[in-house]
C-alpha cells in the first residue's frame, strides 16, 4: 500500500492534522446546541374548535363533518381522526411523509374558511405536531396576597424575563384575573321595555374612543377624536339606558361589581391554589441550556436587588437539567468505557506503548465525530447521545485490529516498517468490509415509517460518522504512531502460542478433522438456537422504554360542563390520591377547561425508596380509581414517561346502539384479562338534553317570528362578554348576566314574552322534550367508532397484546361493524413487522457487501451462519436482566449483527489469504483461528467495556441506552465464543475436496491477491 508508506514518511503532516482535529473538535463541542430532542416537524397536525355549549351531535354535524370532508380533498392526506364532544371538535390529520410544508398551510386555510362564519364557534386553533415544546422551564411564585402576587408577576417577573434574548414569552397560570360583572334585574328590564342588545351597545358606546373626522381646511389638518372612556365603576353605573319611561342610569336596573373571573386559569400545588405557575418558552435561536442559564441568572439578579424578599420563587421543572444530566452521563460513560478498553488492551498486548497508541486514537476519533456532527448542524440530544454511546463501543475496533496485526508481524520477526505495512495491509480489506457491513446494517433503520423514521435517520448518520471517523484514524494515526512509539524489535524469536491458543487449535483441529465432527457441532448449536426461541414469550415487551428521571405528567379528561365547585372536588381527590403514593414529593395540577394536567415530581437521590416504574403504575391505578365516583372520563400519561401503556381498540360502525352492544361485550372480556387495570368506553357517558319544539300556530297567532322567540329564549340565559374597560391602567372584560339566573325548566317556561297583544308565557309557544345525547362522538376517516381504552400494569405489553388478539377473535360483530387495534398495541404490532422487514433488508445488504469483498457467493453465507447464535445471546441477556424487548433493544439486535459479522469476516478473510498462500482447508482454518483469536477477543471485550457503563450505570437516558447495551453485550459475548468454533465447522462442512492441485490452480489464478 503506497499510501501507507506516504503516511509514515509524512509524520509531521499527520501530527499537525491530529492537532487541528483536537482544536476544531474542542471548538465544535462548545458550538453544538444542547437539547432534549432534535427539532423535527411531524407529518401530522391538530385542529381544535371551541363551540360553547353546543351538543356533541350538533358539533359533529355542523363542524366536524364539514371539516373532515374538506380535508379529505387535500392530496397526500393519509388519515383523519376526530372527536366531537359538548362544545368542542378535535381533529388529528396525518399526511404522506415530507408534505408538511405544502399541506399544513392549505389545511389551516380550509379550516378557517369553514369555521369563520359560524356564530357558535368561539375559538379555532391549528398546529403541526413537533418535538419542540411550547414551554420548557417552569416556576411557582407564592408568599402573600394573591392580588399582590399577581401584580408582582405581571409587572416585574414577566417583563424582566421576556426582555432576555433567550426567552420567547412567559405565561402565567393561576394569576388573579378579574372582570366587571353587570347583573341585570330581569323583571325591571321587561317592565321598562328595555331592548337588552341596545342597552349593551349603549354601555359600549359610553366606554369608547374613536376618530370621527378631520378638519381639512385647518393648519396641519387636525383629527377630531371622540373620547368617552369610563375610568371607574361609578362611571359605568351612571351610563344612561333608554327605556319606555325615558333615560335612567344603569345602576337602577343592574348591579355593577368587580369580581374574580370565572374563566380564569387555575393551578394547584399539593391541593392549594394560592400561588402562580409560570411557564417560560425559548426563542428558536436559544438552546434549552442557554435559556435556563439566562433565566436563573436573571432571577439571581432580582434576588440581589431584594425584589424577591417578600416572595417565594421556586423551580418546578427545567428540561435543561435533564439534557445536562444526560450529557454528563454520556461523558462519564465514555470516560469509564475508554478506561476499561485501555485496561483490556494492556492485559492482552502487555505493551504499554501499544496501549498509549490506542489511548491517543480514542479521543481523536471522538473529536473527529464531533466535528462532523457540527458541520452537519446536529445537536447534542437524546438520539445523538445514544448513537455516540453505540458508536464509541466500536470506535476502537478498527484501530485494535490494525495495531494487533502490526504487533503480530513484529512478533514474527519482520523488520519494523515492513511489519507495519504488512500488518495494516493484511487486515485492511477485512477492516473496511467490517465497517461497511456495520453501516449497511444501520441504513435500513431509517426506513422506519412515521416520525420514528425521522429520528432514526439522525441516529444512523451519527453512527456512520463515528465508524468512518474511527477508520480514518485507524489507517492514519495508528501506523504513524506505531512507527514512532513501538519498539523496533519486540522479540528476537518468533513468539510461541500461549496455552489458550494451543487448546483452541486442538479443538478446531478435531472439529474440522472429519465432516461428521462439524455436523455434530452445527447440530448442537442449532438445538441451542431452537430452544432459545421458546423463551421469547418470557421476555417483557414494550414499544419504547421510559425516560425515568423521577418526573411524570398525567392528563385527566373531565366530563364537559363542570362547574368550578365540581373541579375543586376533583382537584382535592387527585391531590389526596397522589399524596398517598410513596415517593411522590409534590404535584402541580393545571386546569385547562375539560382537561386537567398533573405534573408530578418524585423523590431523588437518597430519598428514593421505590423504582419509578412502580411509582408510575400506582399513580395511574389510584387516579383511574377516581373514575368510579367522579366525572372523569379518562386518565392517561401526557408523555412517554408515564410508565403505563394503554390498550386502545376501535369499535367501528354507524349505529350508536349497535356500537354500544359490541363495546359492552368487548369491555366485559377485557376486564377479565390479567394486567388490564381500567377499561373505559368513549361513548358510555351521555348527557340529558332538552329539545325545543315550537308551536307554529300559536306563534303566528301571537304575531311574533321564530327569530324573535329564539332571541327571547337566549336572553333568558344571558351570560356574555360584550366589551372591555380600562380602570387604573388595567383592562377588565365586561360580562352581562342576570341577578337571578334561570336554573329550572319551570322558570324558563314561566317567562313572560312580549307580543303585540301583551305578554304571554313562553310555555304557550314551546314544549321541551328530554333526550339522551352522547358526550363524545369519534370518527376515523369519516366512520363513527367507540374508543375502548384501558391502562395496563403488572404485565408486559407483548403478553397482553396476545390476550387481546384472542378476545377480538372471540367476539361476533354485525355486518359492517369491526374491532380494530389502535394505540400502543397497534403501534407495537406495526413496529414489530417493520423491524422484521428492516432486519431482512439489513441482512441482504450485509450479504451484498461481503459477496463483493470475497468475490464469492458462498463465503458470505458461512460468515452469516453466526447470526442465529447471536439471537441466543440476545434472548438469554434480556431474559436474565428482564430488560424489555423494544425499539431500542431491536436496534441493538440489528447493530449487533454488524458487530458479530466483523469477527466472522476477520476469520474468513484470513482463511482465504492462507488458502491462497497454499494451505489446505483444515490447516488454513486452524491457523486463521489462532491468528485471529486475539484481535477477536480484544475487539469483543473492548466493545463490551464501552457498552458496560451504558448497561449498568443509571442516570438520565439510561433506560433508552440500557436495553441496547444489554443486547449487544450478551449477544456479542455469546456469539464471539461460538464464532471461533461454528465458522470452522460450517466452512469445513461445505468446502470441496481439498487437494494441492486445486490450491495451486487457485494460487495461479489469484496470484495478485496473495499476501
Amino acid at each position: 500500500m503506497g499510501w501507507l508508506k506516504f503516511i509514515m514518511e509524512r509524520n509531521v503532516f499527520v501530527g499537525l492534522i491530529t492537532v487541528l482535529i483536537l482544536i476544531v473538535g474542542l471548538f465544535s463541542i462548545n458550538k453544538m446546541d444542547q437539547e432534549l430532542l432534535p427539532p423535527v416537524n411531524m407529518d401530522a397536525a391538530f385542529i381544535d374548535v371551541i363551540a360553547g355549549d353546543l351538543a356533541a351531535a350538533e358539533v359533529e354535524r355542523s363542524i366536524t363533518t364539514p371539516v373532515e370532508i374538506a380535508i379529505e380533498g387535500l392530496d397526500g392526506v393519509k388519515s383523519i381522526h376526530s372527536t366531537s364532544t359538548i362544545g368542542r371538535s378535535t381533529i388529528e390529520v396525518t399526511w404522506e411523509e415530507g408534505l408538511g410544508n405544502e399541506i399544513f398551510p392549505e389545511l389551516e386555510s380550509l379550516v378557517h374558511s369553514i369555521t369563520t362564519n359560524q356564530p357558535n364557534i368561539q375559538d379555532v386553533m391549528t398546529g403541526q405536531f413537533s418535538t419542540s415544546s411550547t414551554y420548557e422551564f417552569y416556576l411557582d411564585l407564592s408568599g402573600g396576597d394573591m392580588a399582590e402576587i399577581t401584580a408582582f408577576a405581571k409587572n416585574v417577573i414577566e417583563p424582566r424575563l421576556e426582555e432576555l434574548p433567550e426567552v420567547r414569552d412567559v405565561a402565567l397560570q393561576g394569576a388573579l384575573d378579574e372582570e366587571i360583572l353587570i347583573r341585570f334585574d330581569y323583571e325591571q328590564v321587561q317592565n321598562l321595555g328595555i331592548n337588552l342588545p341596545q342597552a349593551l351597545n349603549e354601555i359600549s358606546e359610553e366606554n369608547s374612543e374613536a376618530t370621527i373626522g378631520e378638519f381639512t381646511d385647518e393648519n396641519n389638518t387636525p383629527l377630531l377624536r371622540w373620547n368617552a372612556t369610563s375610568q371607574t365603576l361609578e362611571d359605568i353605573e351612571q351610563t344612561r339606558i333608554i327605556t319606555d319611561n325615558g333615560l335612567i342610569p344603569l345602576k337602577d336596573i343592574a348591579d355593577i361589581t368587580k369580581e374574580p373571573s370565572e374563566s380564569a386559569s387555575y393551578v394547584w400545588k399539593n391541593g392549594s391554589n394560592d400561588f402562580i405557575f409560570l411557564q417560560i418558552g425559548r426563542t428558536p435561536e436559544a438552546t434549552q441550556v442557554e435559556m435556563a442559564k439566562a433565566v436563573r441568572s436573571e432571577i439571581e439578579e432580582m434576588r440581589k436587588e431584594g425584589l424577591l424578599d417578600k416572595y417565594d420563587l421556586n423551580e418546578v421543572v427545567a428540561q435543561a437539567d435533564y439534557v445536562e444530566e444526560a450529557l454528563n452521563g454520556v461523558t462519564s460513560n465514555v470516560f469509564i468505557g475508554g478506561l476499561l478498553s485501555i485496561v483490556i488492551l494492556l492485559i492482552f498486548l502487555r505493551n504499554v506503548r501499544a496501549t498509549v497508541i490506542i489511548g491517543i486514537s480514542i479521543p481523536t476519533s471522538i473529536l473527529l465525530t464531533f466535528i462532523s456532527m457540527w458541520l452537519l448542524d446536529y445537536s447534542f440530544n437524546i438520539l445523538s447521545l445514544i448513537a455516540l454511546g453505540l458508536g464509541i463501543g466500536m470506535m476502537v475496533d478498527s484501530s485494535i485490529v490494525i495495531l494487533e496485526s502490526i504487533i503480530r508481524k513484529k512478533e514474527q520477526g519482520l523488520p519494523h516498517k515492513e511489519a507495519i505495512i504488512q500488518g495494516a495491509n493484511e487486515v485492511s480489506t477485512a477492516v473496511i468490509a467490517s465497517v461497511l457491513t456495520t453501516i449497511a446494517v444501520f441504513i435500513p433503520i431509517s426506513l422506519l415509517s412515521g416520525d420514528m423514521g425521522s429520528f432514526m435517520i439522525i441516529l444512523t448518520i451519527v453512527v456512520a460518522v463515528t465508524l468512518i471517523s474511527s477508520v480514518i484514524v485507524a489507517f492514519t494515526i495508528i501506523p504513524t504512531l506505531s512507527n514512532k512509539l513501538l519498539k523496533k524489535t519486540l522479540n528476537e524469536n518468533i513468539k510461541k502460542d500461549n496455552i489458550f491458543v494451543s487448546l483452541y487449535g486442538k479443538a478446531v483441529s478435531w472439529i474440522i478433522r472429519k465432516k461428521r465432527n462439524s455436523v455434530i457441532i452445527i447440530s448442537a448449536f442449532m438445538i441451542i438456537f431452537v430452544s432459545s426461541l421458546l423463551l421469547i414469550t418470557k421476555i417483557p415487551m414494550t414499544i419504547m422504554p421510559d425516560v425515568y428521571n423521577r418526573y411524570a405528567e398525567v392528563m385527566v379528561e373531565l366530563e364537559p360542563g363542570l362547574t368550578k365547585g365540581d373541579k375543586g372536588k376533583i382537584i382535592d381527590a387527585i391531590d389526596q390520591s397522589l399524596s398517598a403514593v410513596q415517593d411522590v414529593e409534590n404535584n402541580y395540577v393545571l386546569d385547562e377547561n375539560d382537561v386537567i394536567y398533573s405534573i408530578i415530581n418524585m423523590t431523588k437521590g437518597e430519598k428514593i425508596t421505590r423504582e419509578q416504574a412502580e411509582v408510575n403504575e400506582e399513580i395511574m391505578r389510584s387516579l383511574n380509581a377516581l373514575k368510579d365516583t367522579l366525572p372523569i372520563t379518562s386518565v392517561e400519561g401526557a408523555t412517554s414517561v408515564s410508565g403505563v401503556a394503554t390498550i386502545e381498540l376501535l369499535v367501528k360502525g354507524e349505529d350508536f346502539e349497535k356500537i354500544q352492544n359490541v363495546s359492552s361485550d368487548l369491555i366485559d372480556k377485557l376486564a377479565n384479562l390479567d394486567g388490564v387495570l381500567e377499561v373505559s368506553n368513549s361513548m358510555e357517558r351521555t348527557s340529558i338534553q332538552e329539545e325545543i319544539t315550537i308551536d307554529q300556530s300559536n306563534l303566528v297567532e301571537a304575531g311574533i317570528t321564530p327569530a324573535q322567540l329564539k332571541e327571547y329564549t337566549e336572553q333568558a340565559f344571558l351570560n356574555t362578554a360584550f366589551d372591555e374597560i380600562r380602570v387604573d391602567s388595567t383592562t377588565f372584560p365586561m360580562i352581562a348576566t342576570w341577578k337571578e339566573p334561570l336554573t329550572t325548566k319551570h322558570e324558563l317556561l314561566s317567562l313572560s314574552i312580549p307580543t303585540p297583544d301583551g305578554v304571554q308565557p313562553l310555555s304557550d309557544f314551546i314544549t321541551l322534550t328530554e333526550k339522551d345525547s352522547p358526550n363524545q362522538i369519534s370518527h376515523a376517516d369519516g366512520t363513527r367508532y367507540a374508543l375502548i381504552s384501558a391502562t395496563t400494569g403488572g404485565r408486559d405489553l407483548g403478553s397482553i397484546n396476545r390476550d387481546v388478539q384472542q378476545v377480538i377473535t372471540e367476539i361476533d360483530t354485525p355486518n359492517g361493524y369491526s374491532i380494530e387495534l389502535a394505540g400502543d398495541l397497534d403501534e407495537q404490532q406495526q413496529l414489530i413487522e417493520e423491524m422484521l422487514f428492516i432486519l431482512g433488508i439489513a441482512i441482504f445488504l450485509v450479504y451484498l457487501i461481503m459477496a463483493v469483498q470475497f468475490n464469492h457467493l458462498f463465503h458470505p453465507l458461512i460468515v452469516m451462519s453466526v447470526i442465529p447464535m447471536t439471537f441466543v445471546g440476545v434472548i438469554s441477556g434480556l431474559l436474565l436482566t428482564q430488560q424489555e424487548l423494544s425499539i431500542m433493544s431491536g436496534m441493538g439486535v440489528i447493530m449487533l449483527i454488524g458487530i458479530v459479522l466483523n469477527n466472522a469476516i476477520l476469520f474468513i478473510d484470513r482463511t482465504k489469504q492462507l488458502r491462497l498462500a497454499g494451505m489446505a482447508v483444515p490447516e488454513a482454518l486452524t491457523e486463521a483461528g489462532k491468528n485471529r483469536m486475539r484481535p477477536i477477543f480484544m475487539t469483543t471485550f473492548t466493545t463490551v467495556a464501552g457498552m458496560l457503563p451504558l448497561a449498568v450505570i443509571g442516570g438520565a437516558g439510561s433506560n433508552y441506552q440500557a436495553p441496547m447495551a444489554t443486547v449487544i453485550i450478551s449477544g456479542l459475548l455469546f456469539a464471539t465464543f461460538i464464532t471461533l468454533f461454528l465458522i470452522p465447522a460450517v466452512y469445513r462442512l461445505f468446502s470441496k475436496k481439498d487437494t494441492r492441485e486445486e490450491n495451486n490452480a487457485e494460487i495461479r489464478e489469484n496470484s495478485k491477491s496473495i499476501v
